[in-house]
């Protein structure tokens, strides 16, 4: 069955592969890696764990025989393989006691069902908040080139915020956020930091499945482990002393209890003229203490130098870290193996500096770029972008792959938002003449473009991009490249069942992978530096370094 798929796949795609000069890559190469990396004996690939350190051991003697040289830090006047990330590492001792209180009558909540609270991130050793106020501020926006505030006229000093996920015209469809399209106002981490700034003492934010893109499982895996953030001057700048999330259900029973209905303040919400709402006679209490400190994660960084212009670099990256250790599934399985999320993105970014290694020296350098903790707010990429090894003014593009999928071949591919830019078009170019359509994302409302390691390089102005595999499958189409999506988020995305299947032929992989070669090759061996689209909100910044390119 499986030689009868790939002579229908090579008839039905003229794969880049078996063009001229196309480096070959090997699916069984792929699946080794994937299936070594995401397994039990590597602990979910938590930063700061024993996990990290065989994840560092694996990748750097894969990238060693792969042929490729250390780019990282320096030291006695040489490159490590390694950029040290010093990060604030946060966890919850103990079993947090919470609860609400509603017209005098209190009910207790329990961590990871009606609530996930995450660490204290601001710098707090303890956190002991009684009965702190409770204000709805709709979708926590404050956007003064949209003419929204949804913190008008309210002071929300030592109390807690409830905001919505996603942006005002989600549900809609249309509106001042850009439709479906999830603004940056729309995701969580904005709403934790404009919180912060609103003197908040603490958010939570409703989820909902839909607008969130993920179900509660995810929530409750991501937020109620520990947690990291890069080390902040001032942490509590941009942290409330209580971040978390609140389930629904336990949000509509509140606002009942409170007199108030959801449903109609969610509408309203969604209204320019929306008014933050005290919950009457409602307060939340929180006591926990926190064990904070700052360790030492690592990125992984090889390179290869340029043949003529040494100082112009190409970017790869990938996270290499997944959750780690955490709370027990239904089949009492604790640990967050990472096999798509992101094992598959470290194996290619290992190949592909194989395929370059094999092939001339570029003029330019190229860099691959393996990051640590993603999965805790970007903060390997975020280190890299604010630190960089390599000037920012002078990297040409960075092309990230997160979460590739390890099934057959697919007809067409995406990238994580639809940001414009001449890398993308490039790489638009490149499908096409592989016989490959491209889809813009088909999930805006997702916001996906701010959940992948180009973002930190993109709101710096480097032109950066998120690969994403298709969903028209050769073998069943897009029914069956989209009911494998919506399976793995409800089932597998952070989640311990992200783990290798034999099954898999990784026969996508295989195809999709010298297209991405090709894009960086290209760009490593011409003069050109592609740019953000005319009406980009990261054209600007990049024109701004325009002066240190050639």
């Amino acid at each position: 069955m499986k030689k009868l798929l790939v002579c229908a796949i090579a008839l039905s795609l003229p794969l880049l592969a078996q063009a001229a000069n196309a480096p070959q890559f090997e699916a069984k190469r792929l699946s080794e890696a994937v299936k070594t990396l995401s397994s039990d004996a590597f602990e979910g690939r938590g930063p700061a764990t024993a996990g990290e350190t065989k994840t560092l051991e694996y990748v750097i003697a894969g990238m060693k025989e792969a042929g490729l040289q250390p780019g990282g830090d320096l030291q006695d006047g040489k490159r490590l393989w390694i950029q040290a990330v010093p990060l604030l590492r946060a966890e919850i001792e103990g079993k947090p006691e919470l609860s609400l209180t509603v017209g005098g009558k209190t009910q207790s909540l329990t961590q990871g069902e009606q609530v996930a609270i995450r660490a204290a991130m601001d710098g707090s050793k303890s956190v002991d908040v009684k009965n702190a106020p409770l204000v709805f501020v709709g979708y926590g926006v404050h956007a003064p080139e949209r003419k929204w505030n949804d913190f008008d006229g309210v002071d929300l000093k030592g109390k807690i915020a409830i905001a919505l996920i996603n942006d005002p015209d989600f549900e809609t469809g249309s509106g001042d956020f850009g439709g479906k399209a999830m603004t940056y106002y729309g995701r969580w981490t904005y709403k934790f930091e404009e919180a912060a700034r609103q003197g908040a003492i603490g958010l939570l934010v409703v989820h909902e499945s839909a607008p969130a893109s993920y179900g509660w499982p995810t929530v409750k895996n991501s937020n109620t482990n520990t947690m990291f953030d890069v080390v902040r001057d001032h942490p509590g700048s941009v942290h409330p002393q209580i971040e978390g999330w609140i389930q629904r259900d336990a949000t509509v029973d509140l606002f009942k209890q409170a007199g108030l209905d959801f449903d109609a303040l969610k509408k309203q919400a969604q209204t320019r003229g929306f008014k933050a709402v005290t919950l009457k006679d409602a307060t939340f209490s929180a006591k926990y203490a926190v064990d904070a400190k700052v360790i030492t994660s690592h990125n992984i960084v090889a390179r290869i130098e340029g043949s003529k212009r040494p100082d112009e670099t190409v970017i790869y990256s990938a996270h290499w870290d997944h959750l780690g250790i955490g709370q027990p599934d239904a089949k009492g399985d604790t640990i967050y193996n990472g096999a798509v999320d992101n094992a598959t993105g470290t194996a290619a970014l290992i190949e592909i500096g194989r395929a370059f290694a094999k092939a001339p020296r570029p003029e330019r350098s190229v860099v691959f770029l393996n990051v640590t903790a993603e999965e805790k707010g970007l903060l390997g990429s975020e280190y890299y972008s604010s630190k960089p090894l390599y000037p920012l003014a002078t990297t040409v593009a960075v092309i990230n792959m997160d979460a590739l999928d390890p099934f057959g071949v697919s007809r067409n591919f995406t990238t994580s938002g639809s940001a414009k830019s001449e890398l993308l078009d490039a790489l638009i170019a490149d499908g096409k003449a592989a016989g490959m359509a491209y889809v813009s994302d088909p999930h805006p409302e997702a916001g996906y473009f701010f959940r992948s390691d180009h973002f930190p390089f993109a709101k710096r102005g480097v032109p950066a991009l998120s690969w994403g595999s298709g969903n028209d499958w050769v073998d069943g189409g897009i029914e069956a490249g989209e009911a494998a999506g919506k399976d793995y988020t409800s089932k597998r995305y952070h989640q311990p069942a992200d783990e290798w299947d034999p099954s898999w032929t990784f026969a996508g992989m295989v195809h999709d992978l010298p297209m991405l070669y090709k894009l960086g090759n290209d760009l490593a061996n011409s003069n050109r530096w592609p740019q953000w689209g005319a009406d980009s909100e990261f054209r600007a910044t990049r024109e701004a370094t325009a002066g240190q390119r050639k």
